[in-house]
């Protein structure tokens, strides 16, 4: 490869670089692969965990992206566009394994103490993850407990709190209505501070 014209794709503005995607170069398309492949796949394996299928999901959303260049529009960063592709393909990935449909946290199991009684907390759910993780102990723990949470809960609190997608976003992303999200969140986040009072005890 001709390191003088990578250099160029480098120093080139988005708007730019995206005209070239548009139309077909592929040193632009491997600009892009080079440059967000990491980072994509991060994400995909916050969602599904194995490496393998991780990298799947990266190459299944890089496909996507490639194939619909041409409808980018530029309302929003092509980082964000991206972003926005691999978690839509990781979601896939998770329903073709799966083979059943997006269910509402209900199956989330009681939580009880080592003598076998309920633990309940009185207190209102409201705020984020991102605002309870004070440091990066208790956020590695919170993830932890994140991905311990049944699949939907796990998904919902990733769109929504350590993502950062609005509530119709998360709705269509998950194929469930905005009410469905808004108590799937509630009962996701419940679960979630049950779980990090047993571990702080």
């Amino acid at each position: 490869m001709d390191l003088s014209r990578n250099i160029d794709i480098i120093d080139l503005p988005e708007d730019q670089l995206i005209e070239k995607l548009k139309n077909g170069d592929p040193a632009s398309f491997e600009f892009i692969v080079r440059e967000y492949g990491g980072y994509m796949l991060t994400i995909a394996k916050r969602y599904l965990g194995s490496e393998a299928d991780a990298q799947d999901a990266v190459q299944d959303a890089y496909a996507q992206a490639f194939r619909g260049i041409n409808n980018f529009q530029g309302r929003s960063s092509l980082k964000s566009w991206l972003h926005r592709i691999v978690v839509n393909a990781s979601l896939m990935k998770l329903r073709t394994y799966k083979r059943r449909p997006i269910d509402l946290i209900d199956d989330i199991p009681s939580l009880f103490d080592s003598n076998g009684k309920r633990i309940e907390t009185a207190a209102e759910v409201t705020l984020s993850i991102e605002e309870v993780a004070i440091d990066s102990r208790q956020r590695a723990l919170i993830r932890q407990q994140i991905d311990a949470l049944p699949e939907t809960a796990k998904n919902l609190l990733l769109l929504r709190d350590i993502e950062g997608y609005s509530t119709i976003e998360v709705s269509e992303l998950l194929g469930i209505s905005v009410s469905s999200v808004k108590t799937g969140l509630h009962r996701a986040r419940q679960a979630l501070k049950k779980k990090l009072e047993i571990q702080q005890r």
